[in-house]
């Protein structure tokens, strides 16, 4: 046996990661000890800076000054987030279109785009014009940069002393921003962006364009847009040749142009006025004895009372008209418009809003209100899109997204009619849970095994919800859809208790399907578009599709019968009409924050809302409350203008002898408008008045020769 020495073991050679891993250990090693060497000789430089005593909190403060401020930067970079995507394109351009509005009987009713008036160049304005706009509104303009700290400390000051808002910290750029990026929604986000998008301005126009721009652009009143529009609509003469009053006068209207419009309330433009030439004079602009003469002769406004503008409408109606031409290849731009409109039934819409918000604005802590109506050949007839336009151009009538609470449930319930569903069927109202959600009845209590038109007539919740359960969320939106719903809708599974926002002009739009028996009449607002020489080029009744049926006979004919009970034992009472029996739906949302009424007769379907524009909820208004009452109060005018129509497929549709209309909020009956003419005797009545007019005035002796003896005096009796 061979001794194991005589053979010894190879020995194994070290590996190469062996050496990779000594050379990352050396040389951690070594940047760590170079790195504590540099760090003690920082150290030992900055103890000779370290700051003792008074100068160590100077150091301090100025540290803080400092972090706080960068942390400031990334929050002014990210509330600008939205000022930046809105300037991304930059300014917005001006349409070229030029069109002339006419009502639905070809009476002229007003002018949208570039020949609102021809832009004056600033170097033409009248001097003592700029001198009354800047006086009143940005005495500081050539001096800040977009923001004027200065006179927003002034403004608060004065705002103090007076006890209340007298005077705006606003300068003429952020009135600008305001008016060419953003509305007049009253919020600290809204101001935070006006803030940026006027810093944006500055940094991109010169203060002449900008103050050249925002003469261009602002809203003047009596639905004239920039300062030259306003003298000629005003005062009948061109911006250029404006007396010292008429542009004291015009410079009042940027504040509040409703208010102080001189057609409207002559007394109170000239009060203004008044306040304008004194802010001249304590701007250092004229001394008292030049405005003496423009104080004792003050300015007289042009006869406009007979021209009314529904400016709201007009807004809608442009855009519509654009739309036109661009689908239909229309390439004249100068064009005149023959609208849907009729302005009797706006004056209507118009005072039921404005009365309703008068009364029991305050009452039920509500500021704004808005109102479509259609005719059932799909015509737009009236519309309100704010209490007041000068105040807010924003249109909430057709741009305003809101919850539309119960009023949505019409389009659950139409989609289980199309399914085969009547109103006769029963569900049961009992909780129900669907994931972490279990939603509730209005009084937070269940009724049992119930029918479809009951739950449906008492707004119950659960059983709607059930119902969208069984029907289906993609047929829901489908439904809504077809009925001329256009807002993008959720689908969820809230959506069938209205959370998914729509438009006024959306509600009012689907409920002409009912008015309709299930048809869908195209809604329009331009019945012909012509050119300047009277050229068609482009008629609603020619060119418009023909219209289609949305609902099937059978679930229209169930529909109407749901909708006008809930309107005649339902939460929708108070919505009841004299003439006629109506459908409709009320719709109320969380928090009280809207309110709705959608309504219908066979003449017409109106939609009315109201809510705050802060979102701020009202106290405890519902639906059946004031939406309905304006509605009622509308309705009950316009149907005296029309010949009546019965809602389809409805037994009895007439009243004979008067209806119980519900009591008002206050317990006093609604508040009737009187009778109206229809426009065929108006017609009459304005052209017998006419030939009067002309006629010559009579001679003494003939009116004496015409009167009878008996008439004489006894004195001439023989």
């Amino acid at each position: 046996m061979q001794n194991d020495s005589e053979h010894p073991k190879k020995r194994r050679q070290p590996s190469w990661l062996i050496e990779v891993d000594a050379w990352i250990d050396s040389s951690l090693w070594r940047f760590f000890h170079a790195f504590a060497a540099w760090w003690e000789s920082v150290t030992v430089v900055s103890r000779k800076f370290r700051a003792r005593g008074f100068n160590r909190i100077l150091v301090e403060l100025a540290c803080e000054a400092l972090t706080l401020g960068l942390a400031g930067i990334i929050l002014l970079f990210a509330l600008a987030q939205p000022s930046i995507k809105a300037t991304a394109h930059g300014l917005p351009q001006e349409t070229d279109y030029s069109v002339l509005f006419l009502d639905r009987h070809g009476e002229e009713i007003g002018r949208r785009g570039v020949l609102r008036s021809a832009a004056v160049p600033i170097d033409e304005m009248p001097d003592q014009f700029i001198k009354a706009l800047l006086a009143t509104e940005d005495r500081r303009f050539f001096d800040h940069f977009g923001i004027d700290f200065w006179g927003l400390i002034r403004a608060m000051v004065v705002n103090a002393q007076a006890g209340g808002v007298v005077q705006g910290g606003s300068t003429l750029t952020q009135q600008l921003a305001k008016n060419l990026f953003l509305t007049n929604e009253r919020s600290l986000d809204r101001k935070i962006k006006e803030a940026f998008l006027a810093l944006w301005l500055e940094t991109h126009l010169t203060k002449r364009q900008i103050l050249s721009m925002y003469l261009d652009r602002a809203y003047m009143g009596g639905g004239t847009f920039g300062a030259a529009a306003a003298a000629e609509f005003y005062f009948g003469k061109n911006i250029r040749d404006v007396s010292l009053a008429e542009a004291a006068m015009l410079a009042g209207l940027f504040k509040a142009p409703t208010k102080y419009a001189p057609h409207v309330n002559l007394p109170a433009a000239r009060a203004r006025a008044n306040e304008v030439l004194t802010n001249m004079v304590q701007a250092h602009f004229l001394t008292e004895g030049q405005v003496i003469e423009a104080r004792r002769h003050p300015a007289t406004a042009v006869d406009r009372t007979t021209i009314q503008s529904p400016d709201y409408f007009l807004d809608y109606a442009f855009d519509e008209v654009q739309k036109i031409a661009r689908e239909n290849g229309i390439k004249q731009h100068n064009l005149v418009a023959r609208t849907t409109i009729d302005m009797n039934l706006q004056k209507l819409a118009d005072e039921a809003i404005e009365y309703n918000l008068r009364q029991y604005g305050s009452t039920y802590h509500v500021g704004q209100a808005a109102m479509v109506s259609i005719a059932d050949d799909g015509s737009v007839r009236a519309m309100v899109g704010g209490r007041d336009y000068g105040e807010s151009q924003f249109n909430r009538a057709t741009r305003a997204l809101r919850q539309p609470g119960s009023s949505f449930k019409v389009y659950v319930y139409a989609t289980a009619m199309k399914q085969g569903m009547k109103p006769s069927d029963t569900i049961v109202d009992s909780p129900i849970t669907i994931g972490n959600w279990s939603p509730q009845n209005y009084e937070h209590s269940f009724a049992g095994r119930i029918t479809l038109a009951y739950a449906l007539a008492h707004s119950l919740n659960v059983p709607a919800v059930k119902l969208y359960m069984k029907v289906g969320f993609k047929n829901t939106v489908e439904t809504a859809k077809s009925m001329g719903v256009e807002s993008k809708l959720r689908g969820d599974k809230t959506m069938a208790l209205g959370t998914s926002e729509v438009t006024v002009l959306d509600q009012a739009t689907a409920y002409t399907v009912f008015a309709n028996g299930g048809m869908d009449p195209h809604r329009h607002s331009i019945m012909q578009l012509s050119d300047a020489n009277g050229k068609v080029l482009w008629d609603a009744r020619r060119d418009m599709p023909p219209p289609h049926r949305v609902l099937p006979v059978e679930a229209a004919k169930s529909m109407n019968e749901m909708l006008v009970g809930v309107a005649e034992h339902g939460t929708g009472r108070r919505s009841q009409l004299s003439m006629v029996r109506n459908g409709g739906k009320t719709g109320t949302t969380q928090d009280y924050r809207d309110g709705w009424f959608c309504g219908f007769t066979g003449n017409f379907s109106t939609a009315v809302w109201f809510g705050n524009d802060s979102f701020k909820p009202t106290n405890r208004m519902t639906g059946g409350t004031l939406p309905a009452m304006t509605w009622q109060r509308y309705m009950e005018a316009a149907e005296k203008t029309v010949d009546l129509k019965p809602i389809p497929y409805i037994d009895n549709p007439f009243k004979s002898g008067g209806a119980d209309v519900a009591s008002a909020a206050d317990g006093s009956e609604p508040v009737r408008t009187p009778d109206m003419l229809k426009k065929p005797a108006q017609d009459v009545l304005a052209d017998i008045a006419q030939k009067l007019e002309n006629l010559p005035p009579m001679q003494l002796e003939h009116l004496a020769s015409a009167r009878p003896a008996g008439d004489m005096p006894d004195a001439a009796q023989p």
